[in-house]
């Protein structure tokens, strides 16, 4: 009887344990909340007062499971800078979308994201300009895997209307920092400047304003060629 009980519980372990490509999915749902722990924690404490031992400890995971997706600090906070990119820029975009340019740049800059995801944002852009200041490191990081990839990615996007008729731009990459210091430049208030705009809506049509103006000045100019 008690063969029988220990046979039946080997079994339910057996059905327990994940096999296969389900490994895959488990390693990256681990990822993901590793970077939700390590971004809290990196809020809280700063760059400096963040380190791979702790962020383990409030994983509840050992010290080589976090080394193994993530070889050091570095690496994780380049995975949240990759996370925060994703929400400053909806790019790539579906290569059959065929929205009126204007409207696909107001998607792509995502201009009326809601209060949360905005004070998510704004949260990394404070740390970031923070940290950057005491970790060269941080300020490399943010450069070279936010900012510039970013500028290229939107340059890349920008030059492919180009070759789609779309618009007629003669610096797609010009045209990339442009819009980015337009929008952003409206969108993100900085470490001790006090957010100037009255509400809201007042900021979102001065965004759309912006949107408007750069499409005028890349609209083709029929006849001129």
């Amino acid at each position: 009887m008690l063969t029988k009980e220990r046979a039946g519980k080997a079994d339910q372990a057996i059905k327990r344990r994940p096999r296969g490509r389900p490994k895959t999915v488990n390693d990256d749902a681990r990822r993901a909340e590793i970077v939700k722990e390590a971004r809290a924690t990196f809020y809280e404490l700063g760059y400096g007062g963040t380190t791979m031992d702790l962020v383990a400890a409030r994983c509840r995971i050992s010290k080589q499971t976090l080394y193994k997706l993530f070889p050091s600090k570095s690496d994780l906070f380049m995975a949240i800078i990759a996370e925060h990119r994703a929400s400053m820029l909806a790019l790539p975009r579906d290569p059959e979308e065929d929205l009126p340019f204007a409207e696909a740049l107001e998607q792509i800059f995502m201009i009326d994201m809601d209060e949360e995801q905005e004070r998510e944002r704004d949260a990394f852009i404070h740390l970031a300009i923070s940290e950057s200041q005491r970790f060269p490191e941080i300020a490399t990081l943010l450069h070279t895997h936010g900012a510039q990839q970013s500028q290229r990615i939107l340059a890349d996007w920008l030059a492919e209307q180009q070759r789609r008729g779309v618009i007629e731009i003669d610096d797609a990459a010009s045209g990339g920092r442009m819009l980015m210091n337009m929008i952003f430049g409206a969108m993100i208030s900085k470490p001790g400047h006090p957010n100037d705009w009255p509400d809201r809506e007042t900021r979102l049509r001065h965004l759309r304003q912006c949107i408007a103006i750069f499409t005028a000045g890349v609209q083709p100019r029929k006849g001129c060629r």
